[in-house]
């Protein structure tokens, strides 16, 4: 079976080659996936409001204790968490969530519709790509010249042109822009993490520049994942919150500062000092790169699913003369075989 499998794939892989064009049928052999979009859609809010759920407790407990040694001063950090929750988290959130995104996972139903979709927001992309280098002076997330290619297939509506130039800047600027942005989101992560040394702070703190993160990774391709890549997506963000809340706990530094035997021990201070430096920068370290999986998983999803639409792009989704001849032979051959058992029953 495997076999068999591997032979077809490989025949329609020389078909592509060859410049024939890949079926509806074939794709969905190839790419669709079973999937529920309502069930995806309820998780992908579902986790977020878990997130969302986590973050406003540790911000509460936050304000408390502030409020336990002083009454105004809790009243001000809490006033203060109010508004960090409401732009640091809802607003992100909302803005993700209201993004555009390809539809890929179809069937010979749903592939018309999904092509007419996704060529929309292609061109809503090139959009705000040419709008952003426009208006936005020096930020220096797309090149210029690709821009200006993309206006001029825009203008002329040339549909092919418009694809290969997004592809030359998913590859190209917008690829080393998207690293840039992972980079400065880890090395904040890390530095936050490095000064807070408490765990509700640093598991807010975490989720705020992951948040932050995938926020800026979609408004710079300019589509979000699909709700099932998203779920995955929120997921990680609340894996790596739990991580930030359980690595303040584990005061790696103490340890190893006990370790370094009786000179240490003799300079309390020293040892206090060597402690809290280990423990921010491992510490520092590991939330550092907890971001920076979150930002490689969102860029993974994003390219994958923009190469999807490329190749669905280019689907053949009308039905073929080969396979209209052998539903009108079927139909023929299920005619006679009801009007033999109509006459063997008379």
């Amino acid at each position: 079976m495997k076999k068999r499998e591997k032979a077809r794939l490989s025949e329609e892989t020389k078909a592509e080659k060859n410049g024939e064009k890949m079926t509806i049928y074939d794709y969905e052999r190839k790419y669709t996936h079973r999937s529920n979009a309502r069930a995806a859609k309820f998780l992908v809010r579902f986790v977020a409001t878990v997130v969302g759920i986590m973050m406003f407790v540790a911000l509460f407990f936050i304000s408390k204790e502030v409020y336990d040694m002083n009454k105004y001063a809790g009243y001000a950090v809490g006033a203060a968490s109010v508004l960090v929750f409401l732009f640091l988290y809802i607003v992100p959130v909302a803005r993700i969530l209201g993004m555009g995104y390809f539809v890929t996972n179809v069937n010979a139903k749903t592939a018309r519709a999904a092509q007419k979709h996704n060529r929309k927001l292609r061109r809503r992309i090139a959009e705000k790509m040419i709008d952003v280098t426009a208006k936005v002076d020096g930020v220096g997330w797309y090149d210029s010249a690709a821009v200006g290619r993309l206006a001029i297939a825009l203008k002329t509506g040339d549909e092919e042109k418009l694809k290969t130039t997004l592809t030359e800047l998913y590859t190209g600027s917008v690829k080393k822009s998207a690293k840039e942005l992972i980079m400065k989101s880890s090395l904040r992560s890390a530095a936050y993490s490095a000064l807070s040394q408490t765990a509700k702070v640093d598991a807010v703190l975490v989720v705020i520049v992951n948040i932050q993160l995938i926020k800026d990774l979609v408004f710079l391709y300019g589509f979000r994942p699909s709700d099932a890549k998203l779920v995955k997506i929120f997921a990680t963000v609340l894996h790596n919150s739990l991580v930030a809340y359980g690595l303040s706990g584990m005061h790696i530094g103490s340890s190893v500062a006990q370790s370094m035997g009786n000179t240490v021990r003799s300079i309390p201070i020293l040892g206090t000092a060597i402690a809290a430096i280990v423990d921010s920068s491992v510490q520092g370290l590991a939330n550092g790169t907890l971001t920076t999986v979150i930002g490689y998983q969102t860029i993974k999803h994003l390219n994958k699913e923009y190469k999807l639409q490329n190749i669905l792009d280019g689907v053949d989704v009308s039905e073929s003369q080969e396979e209209f001849d052998a539903a009108c032979k079927d139909l023929e051959k299920e005619l006679k075989r009801e009007r033999k058992l109509a006459k063997s029953a008379v």
